[in-house]
């Protein structure tokens, strides 16, 4: 992980999280209890704040950034929250048990609602409001139908599994010293 002021801000980060190597967590940006931000993450609060909430799960090559002009547009994700690898959120309000698949991008002032699920891929636009408890896919994200029980329920068992990880890599994860062989 690395940590880096900007100005008269630094990051805050809670306890019982895991930041993995090659994290970079730059600004105004804080971590609430119990939070994972996974490999090659940039969350940089250089022109706005980041909040990332509590057993929020936040994975591999994610970019998270707001917005400065004409206003400061925050960076605000809820708690119990899965973003999946390689999403981007700017200047963006994801809430509570959001689900957002693997390369969504979430624009400024687009706000995700309670339980959402953003499919894989998507693209929700500036100012776009997605309602709480529905699924919404494409480019640009479309709403598609409501959330089915089932799907409430894996979107909950993936970010408790993720949390369970998180906490087994503050154990075991440790760097080693290897050799390579050049013969062959």
């Amino acid at each position: 992980m690395i940590c880096y002021s900007f100005g008269p801000h630094k990051p805050s980060i809670a306890g019982k999280t895991f930041i993995a190597p090659g994290v970079f967590i730059i600004g105004r940006v804080s971590i609430d209890v119990g939070a994972s931000i996974w490999y090659n993450c940039v969350l940089r609060g250089d022109v706005s704040n980041i909040k990332v909430g509590r057993q929020t799960n936040i994975q591999d090559g994610c970019v998270l950034h707001g917005a400065e002009r004409p206003i400061s547009l925050d960076v605000d994700v809820g708690n119990y929250v899965t973003i999946g690898h390689s999403a981007i959120l700017h200047g963006c309000k994801i809430n509570d048990g959001a689900f957002i698949g693997m390369g969504a991008i979430i624009l400024n002032r687009a706000v995700i609602g309670e339980g959402a699920i953003i499919g894989a891929g998507s693209l929700v636009p500036e100012g776009k409001e997605i309602p709480a408890n529905v699924l919404a896919i494409g480019v640009p994200a479309k709403i598609i139908r409501a959330v089915t029980e089932e799907e409430k329920q894996r979107t909950m068992d993936i970010n408790e599994a993720y949390y369970r990880r998180a906490l087994l890599y503050k154990q075991a994860i440790k760097p080693v010293s290897i050799s390579v062989d050049a013969g062959g």
